[in-house]
């Protein structure tokens, strides 16, 4: 009895640290002792069938060690002999934002990499492309416009650290069925308030276009040659080779986009190529901690149906996967290569 009522305490124990999310007890000294061995690279990943092909790539090794903490689970191991740590930040805006903000917390953390897959805004691209965006937004947060005002008008709160119209706006009107106007009005899109580690507490500053490392991107444009897989099997192959490439623009929102119209607004009022649901979460949170990262996203079909190929995300998402991971390791591949390089000139 006394053994029942002594494991019955202790689970409950653990159950409350876990829910007050604090480290205490084993997880702390886990966290520690892995820190020992840090820095790490972070590695973002939005669901297991974008990281098991990384899981399984030969030049991953695991350490077996693995901390479960908040829901997330981080595996540590190395890519060609660079300590990295995984999570699985999940779909969406918030999920990737808490994962990545858990991982910076809790880690020594150097640099952080985001990748998988995307749908495309830009005709000019294809399926199995790898992008690397140079900027990333959140094109989800607007300022709803009343019915009868126009362009013209301000905004409730437009102003210092307010909404803006500087940004632009989308005129749902414009795409009614017979050109008319509709209640619908005009949705005005908005930066987000961003709160830098290194600024003034609770002093606000605006971003919308977040900008990847500089010295990541430049490392990451030697890429640009790799080979890509284009077939899945004997019988299914992409039509055109992939490629990876750089983008000016990719954006982010909680919506899975499979329209046309809206895709094509996109990338001729923004000039956005690959359009997903986790990229600018894990951008404005290392945009404010100051933590270097970069986004490989692996295109898997036009968003809103184009050519015959370009509306098969079903069929190439796995493709598609399998592509953003072997960027990945190849750019760590030359990120370690750079750093030893870097070391040898100190001695």
């Amino acid at each position: 009895m006394f053994t029942k009522i002594f494991i019955f305490v202790l689970i409950f124990i653990l159950s409350q640290e876990q829910s007050r999310g604090a480290l205490h007890g084993s997880t702390k000294k886990m966290v520690e002792t892995a820190n020992k061995n840090g820095p790490y690279l972070g590695l973002l990943i939005p669901n297991m069938f974008e990281m098991n092909p990384l899981l399984n790539n030969p030049h991953y090794k695991s350490s077996k060690l693995v901390i479960d903490y908040a829901g997330r689970r981080f595996r540590f191991g190395k890519i060609y002999k660079k300590p990295v740590i995984l999570v699985m930040n999940g779909m969406g805006l918030v999920n990737a934002a808490v994962a990545t903000q858990l991982m910076l917390t809790l880690f020594e953390i150097e640099g952080v990499i985001h990748y998988g897959i995307a749908g495309n805004a830009n005709p000019n691209l294809h399926i199995g492309d790898v992008t690397i965006a140079e900027n990333w937004s959140h094109s989800a947060l607007w300022n709803w416009q009343r019915y009868g005002d126009g362009p013209e008008n301000a905004l409730p709160f437009e102003g210092e650290d307010g909404f803006t119209r500087e940004i632009g706006y989308l005129k749902f009107g414009s795409y009614s069925a017979n050109g008319e106007d509709n209640l619908l009005n005009n949705v005005w899109y908005q930066a987000e308030e961003v709160y830098p580690v290194d600024g003034t507490p609770e002093k606000t500053q605006q971003a919308f276009w977040i900008p990847v490392d500089s010295d990541y991107l430049s490392l990451s444009k030697t890429l640009e040659k790799l080979k890509l897989e284009d077939c899945i099997n004997t019988t299914t192959c992409l039509s055109t080779p992939p490629k990876v490439t750089t983008v000016q623009r990719g954006t982010s929102a909680n919506i899975y986009l499979d329209n046309a119209a809206y895709r094509n607004f996109l990338y001729t009022k923004f000039n956005i190529s690959p359009v997903e649901m986790e990229s600018a979460g894990v951008a404005l949170i290392c945009y404010q901690q100051r933590v270097p990262f970069i986004t490989f996203r692996a295109l898997s079909d036009l968003a809103g149906g184009g050519s015959a190929t370009s509306n098969e995300a079903d069929t190439f998402s796995v493709l598609s996967a399998n592509n953003s991971v072997i960027v990945t390791v190849e750019f760590i591949k030359l990120l370690t290569g750079r750093y030893n390089r870097k070391l040898l000139k100190t001695f």
